[in-house]
């Protein structure tokens, strides 16, 4: 199998990670929506990162959907706590944690206007829900010294984590780790871990 898009990407990056958590083989192919869009688009014409060719061909997009496949393919530990009370927390987390990169994300395409077509007043709205979401992981992440849900990474670490890095890489600016200690302390312990450390953001 191979996972194809940019590590850079915190959705290629939660999936890449995520495989290797549930111990699913793949090779990554490093691959830009923008620097390669014609060779992306011959592999998937969506022109969509992440996305999974399977060994059958089958071509398999977005990083929950992919996460899920996987899920159900691997033997190992399930990424989602079992407990119904836990899940629903891990479940709002990664919400939380996905809705942080989605705002990155907006504020890097916003940055790439040329400044007199920006819209000023949709970027604060942005710069605001981003805030928003590390103000949320922040309190949630009180008192937490390894992982969420007992001793291994699940899903809402691997959100969390990965979403604290790609905001530091593009939006470091707008989020200061200095103002979120508990979170930039929990994502340098994740980023130690060999899964984390094996597919860097850069």
């Amino acid at each position: 199998m191979e996972l194809i898009g940019m590590l850079d990407s915190p959705y290629v990056r939660r999936t890449a990670i995520s495989l290797r958590l549930l111990g699913i083989p793949f090779t990554h192919r490093s691959m830009s929506v923008f620097r390669h869009f014609d060779q992306f688009q011959q592999i998937n014409p969506l022109v969509k990162a992440p996305t999974l060719v399977l060994d059958d061909g089958c071509m398999l997009t977005e990083s929950g959907l992919i996460i899920d496949w996987a899920q159900a393919q691997s033997d190992r530990a399930a990424l989602m706590p079992a407990d119904a009370a836990d899940r629903q927390r891990a479940l709002r987390l990664t919400g939380i944690a996905l809705a942080a990169s989605e705002k990155a994300v907006q504020i890097v395409y916003e940055d790439k206007r040329d400044p007199d077509k920006r819209d000023e007043g949709w970027l604060k709205r942005v710069k605001g829900q981003l805030h928003a979401a590390h103000d949320l992981l922040e309190r949630e992440l009180s008192g937490v010294d390894g992982w969420i849900f007992g001793n291994a990474p699940g899903q809402a670490d691997v959100s969390i984590a990965v979403a604290w890095g790609f905001t530091q890489l593009v939006a470091a600016d707008v989020i200061d780790a200095k103002a979120y200690p508990q979170l930039a302390a929990f994502s340098a312990r994740a980023e130690l871990h060999p899964d984390f450390a094996a597919l860097p953001p850069v």
